[in-house]
């Protein structure tokens, strides 16, 4: 039965004690599950976007770095360009985001190039996919620390380890392979033809006149639009029924991809729980209590965990949409939804 260690933390704001958590925690992983460092490990990260307040800060990952370098382990954050217009749409513009948002104490890589043209087709076989493009410097790795922001999203249900897997290594072709079909509308009662939308698209769709819409030819299924509108205008297009399974299911094969032939520990801050994703350029606030940190070397029995957690907490179902996604990854072979639980006070 898969392990998932566990311990609690009251606030994000006890930055001292996330350090040292996130520090035994992976020293407990590598002795337990009794796993060989590589002379160099990368840290699975993402920024946050520009405007973003609510991501996983670069100081609570000093104690992961302290650990590695004390075992005479090289490490480097890792990271890809995301799809939509952005500071994070280009290398040279994400690692400046990078270095604003406080990650100066490694180097590092962004693993699809500058445009996010630089990826490996990796052999999967699949029902929905055969090959997925992993963006190169990821798919070289032999190993790496898969840190995640567990948290909501708007099109997954809930971001982490899989989805840090699936979007947070694919290059800009496998994003848009994920994405397919993901066309949302933009309801005309509710849009105030703010206009905020329009430049963060970069398919140039969406057209704001009389009556605004999204070209569905143009349309690339980024979704940023979702997430950028301040009024919530925009959503998923209920007459795409099969969207959501078909979109669960490409996430798992791809974090298939990015997790094939890799030795890698996953870390999972269940800390300043939001809605929506750290992509999304702006101030939020958290909708539950912070949980923890857990980690394990199963993204699937990860995800299980801190959604068990936060359901039992809460009484309820936190994130109730794309637990589908968990099922689907058990069935090709990515993780187990059978867990048992740690706690490591």
């Amino acid at each position: 039965m898969q392990q998932v260690y566990f311990t609690p933390i009251a606030s994000y704001h006890e930055t001292a004690k996330i350090r040292a958590t996130a520090k035994n925690l992976l020293q407990t992983v590598v002795e337990k599950e009794q796993i060989t460092l590589q002379p160099h490990v990368s840290l699975k990260v993402h920024f946050g976007e520009k405007g973003n307040t609510t991501f996983i800060g670069a100081q609570n990952f000093e104690g992961v770095i302290e650990y590695l370098h004390g075992k005479q382990v090289q490490s480097s954050f890792i990271e890809t360009n995301a799809l939509y217009r952005g500071e994070r749409t280009t290398r040279t513009t994400h690692i400046r985001l990078a270095k604003e948002h406080g990650f100066t104490q490694i180097p590092i890589i962004i693993a699809d190039g500058e445009h996010g043209e630089d990826y490996e087709e990796v052999e999967i076989n699949q029902k929905h996919f055969r090959t997925c493009k992993i963006g190169t410097e990821i798919a070289q790795q032999k190993q790496m620390i898969v840190i995640s922001h567990f948290k909501g999203h708007l099109l997954a249900g809930f971001g982490g380890a899989i989805k840090q897997l699936a979007m947070g290594c694919a290059a800009r072709g496998g994003k848009l392979e994920q994405h397919a079909n993901a066309i949302p509308l933009i309801n005309p009662l509710t849009c105030k033809k703010c206009r905020t939308c329009v430049p963060h698209c970069p398919a140039e769709a969406i057209q704001i006149g009389w009556l605004p819409r999204i070209n569905s030819k143009k349309c690339i299924g980024c979704a940023s639009c979702l997430a950028i509108c301040p009024f919530g205008a925009i959503s998923l297009n209920p007459l795409r029924a099969s969207f959501s399974t078909t979109f669960y299911e490409k996430l798992a094969e791809y974090a298939l991809a990015a997790h094939k032939e890799k030795n890698n520990i996953y870390l999972s801050f269940a800390l300043n729980i939001t809605k929506n994703c750290d992509c999304n350029g702006r101030s939020m606030k958290s909708v539950v209590a912070d949980l923890g940190i857990l980690a394990s070397t199963d993204p699937v029995a990860l995800d299980q965990a801190c959604l068990d957690l936060l359901d039992q907490r809460n009484g309820k179902k936190v994130f109730s949409r794309g637990r589908h996604t968990l099922d689907y990854g058990q069935k090709i072979g990515l993780g187990s939804t059978t867990y048992e639980l740690k706690r490591q006070e």
